[in-house]
């Protein structure tokens, strides 16, 4: 509900300011509605992704990007040095600041096609 309203993809999942995990769009398709489970009986911590990646606020973007491109995701929790939640950013809040391609290539990677799992 808290997606629809504020047309978002993603949010982070905290216990009080710290971050525990994520849910998206398609985790509650993937794991939730596809394996049957009505949405207003689901709970989120069925359908999270508790190993969430997530990167520090005083991380470098360049880092931050290459961590983005590896993973093949379009946006990270950001957490304090005390690991709590102090926002989200994303590809495109990148794009709109940055200066360069490293933006543009960043994107390449993250939306090149990964490897089956096997």
């Amino acid at each position: 509900q808290a997606m629809t309203e504020l047309d978002i993809g993603a949010l982070p999942v905290c216990d009080g300011d710290r971050l525990v995990g994520m849910i998206t769009d398609r985790d509650i398709v993937v794991r939730g509605v596809a394996q049957g489970q009505a949405n207003d009986r689901m709970h989120v911590a069925e359908v999270m992704t508790e190993e969430a990646a997530w990167c520090y606020d005083d991380d470098k973007v360049e880092e931050v990007l290459d961590r983005m491109r590896a993973l093949q995701i379009r946006r990270l929790p950001v957490v304090d040095r005390h690991k709590r939640l102090v926002g989200m950013l994303s590809l495109g809040d990148i794009a709109v600041k940055a200066e360069g391609e490293d933006t543009g290539e960043a994107l390449k990677g993250i939306s090149a096609p990964s490897e089956p799992a096997c």
